[in-house]
């Protein structure tokens, strides 16, 4: 299996620190509100990469992280009056809701930053101690950028090419030995969350959270570490300097990066009116469309959204979604007889899609071919199946078709259609609910038959229902 390393810019054969076992840490959002579709699609690529290796057989440490202590956070908690870690649980578990729409697994590991503190502190101390920073006079702990020799090394600069195109990390300053020093640890601000540190009160900069979770999730070296290209500097370069800079070990062996994602062929930004959440996307389409959609391109390529994409996404999972349902009913119906030779042979015939789909994705996560093969799959099943076939060739042919789609995480299985008579009855237990004045029970029938997808209407001449 081959990945494409930001590191050396070239794809590289996989070649794990623990045969059979994968440590990644992708990172994950800084919550302050509900995430955005960019946001989605870095979770939702590396999440089918982690799904891929557990299908090949490896056993995935993944750990993904929650920014629970920022900027943006407390200048959301002092806009309503509340405190900072309120806007940070509530977020999370926002996001953990439109992660579990998106069919994102949950991360072996989540860590949240606040709780890590005392690990930062040791790094820090550490760091101050090998020279490699220092604290000012203020309290504010600066890490000394030029000493780091292999600075720039990730996103191929160096500093004097980050001098001249990245004027707004020089921070100048009479406390700083060099404007290109970062911030390791800042002095607390009136109203800000602080911590108790050697330095004064405080809390660490955004770069040594990843490092300190990292290191104590997977160790002080890990396989991968993935995230969308935006992070690759400062974020991930910075990481770099003070992982290695604390162990003298190689932080990460394989560095991955998702392309950004454009709107109508337009960065993604307020000012634009075109910044989309996926809770704003789930209001139009189920957030499997959204998933496939962003599968449907190689992750490192630039992906842009539109409305026409994603009506082209809803009807290529449709495609496969009417195969898989097809395959069911063919299944209730299927013989419970020996299968002849001829689909034996045809059974053979379609494995060449699943190792299609294996090489595409060996091939530095290849999803948008990987998808062709699904494609030709559903066209195979499609050709080759009726209710006339031997249940264990459908079988067969189903279980192919959902355990590729299981590494996409696009889910094919279709809950029963409930019957009319269900409805009725259920109907005339929410009348007698309301009779009864038990409007609590009333409502909860209401809303288990909207999830079926039955709409009721109460009209002078009873309830109406359809189907929706």
């Amino acid at each position: 299996m081959k990945v494409f390393n930001t590191l050396t810019r070239q794809k590289e054969e996989f070649v794990p620190i623990e045969e059979g076992k994968v440590r990644m840490y992708v990172c994950g959002p800084t919550v302050y509100n509900l995430i955005h579709i960019g946001n989605a699609r870095p979770m939702i690529v590396f999440d089918t990469f982690r799904r891929f290796l557990e299908y090949i057989g490896y056993e995935v440490h993944y750990v993904s992280n929650f920014t629970d202590v920022d900027d943006k956070i407390i200048k959301k908690a002092v806009q309503e009056g509340v405190d900072a870690g309120e806007i940070a649980s509530r977020y999370i578990e926002e996001c953990k809701k439109d992660m579990e729409g998106m069919n994102v697994l949950p991360a072996t590991v989540h860590p949240l930053a606040t709780q890590e503190i005392d690990g930062m502190i040791e790094m820090i101390a550490s760091l101050i101690e090998k020279g490699y920073a220092y604290a000012a006079s203020d309290g504010t702990v600066y890490y000394r950028t030029r000493k780091f020799a292999d600075y720039g090394k990730l996103s191929h600069k160096n500093l004097e090419d980050l001098q001249a195109g990245h004027r707004e990390i020089q921070v100048t300053g009479d406390l700083k030995e060099d404007p290109f020093d970062f911030v390791l640890w800042k002095p607390k601000k009136e109203g800000e969350p602080a911590w108790d540190s050697p330095w004064c009160q405080g809390r660490p900069g955004w770069h040594i959270e990843c490092s300190v979770m990292s290191k104590k999730y997977l160790g002080e070296t890990i396989d991968i570490h993935a995230g969308g290209e935006d992070l690759i500097f400062p974020h991930h370069e910075n990481e770099i300097a003070q992982s290695e800079a604390a162990s003298g070990k190689v932080f990460s062996h394989y560095w991955m990066h998702n392309g950004f994602l454009n709107i109508n062929n337009q960065k993604m930004s307020k000012s634009l009116n075109n910044f989309f959440t996926v809770r704003e996307i789930a209001e139009k389409y189920d957030l499997q469309v959204l998933r496939f959609f962003m599968l449907s391109a190689h992750y490192r390529s630039p992906l842009n959204f539109s409305e026409d994409l994603m009506e082209a996404a809803k009807n290529g999972l449709e495609r496969i979604l009417t195969a898989a349902a097809q395959l069911q009913r063919f299944l209730g119906a299927g013989k419970a007889k020996d299968m002849s030779d001829k689909e034996q042979a045809l059974l053979q015939e379609s494995e060449q899609f699943t190792q299609k789909f294996i090489r595409a994705m060996e091939d530095d996560c290849n999803t948008a071919d990987a998808i062709a093969a699904v494609f030709e799959l559903v066209k195979f099943i499609n050709t080759n199946v009726s209710a006339q076939n031997a249940k264990t060739y459908l079988q067969t042919l189903y279980d192919r078709l959902h355990e590729l789609c299981d590494v996409l995480g696009i889910i094919i299985e279709q809950e029963e259609e409930i019957l009319d008579a269900d409805i009725e009855q259920l109907i005339a237990q929410r009348q007698q609910a309301r009779k009864d004045k038990d409007f609590a029970r009333a409502d909860e029938i209401r809303d288990e038959l909207a999830q079926k997808g039955i709409l009721l209407k109460d009209t002078r001449e009873g309830v109406v229902w359809q189907r929706i």
